[in-house]
């Protein structure tokens, strides 16, 4: 399994003025779903920021994500060791699949990898 990126979450009623003060470090809106705001790097864009009101569909907000090429393969690993789960394995309508899992210091990690477009 290989990771792809590794996103900071920070949970925030104030995503504008999070765009902005993100904006003066040199990062720019890559994703904006209402509820997530996502910030990259121009020159690294796999350096990124998120900020969180809520979550859509899990019950929590998770302290970071991680994309990782094969989901299915992460949740099949942490589930053998008895990790907690806080939100299954499932895809969500904004293209990803996705699960929440609680990591020995207590901190909700949000493991995903993004679908693939059915082909054309």
């Amino acid at each position: 399994m290989t990771v792809r990126r590794v996103v900071p979450t920070i949970p925030s009623q104030a995503l504008q003025e999070s765009r902005a003060f993100y904006g003066l470090l040199g990062f720019e809106e890559v994703m904006n779903h209402g509820w997530i705001l996502t910030l990259a790097s121009p020159a690294n864009p796999t350096a990124q920021v998120s900020v969180m009101t809520k979550d859509a569909t899990a019950p929590v907000v998770p302290d970071l994500s991680v994309e990782v090429d094969d989901v299915d393969a992460a949740y099949a690993a942490v589930r053998a060791q008895g990790a907690e789960v806080l939100h299954p394995l499932q895809d969500e309508p904004w293209g990803v699949r996705r699960f929440f899992v609680r990591d020995p210091n207590g901190k909700v990690v949000n493991v995903l990898s993004h679908r693939r477009a059915p082909d054309a």
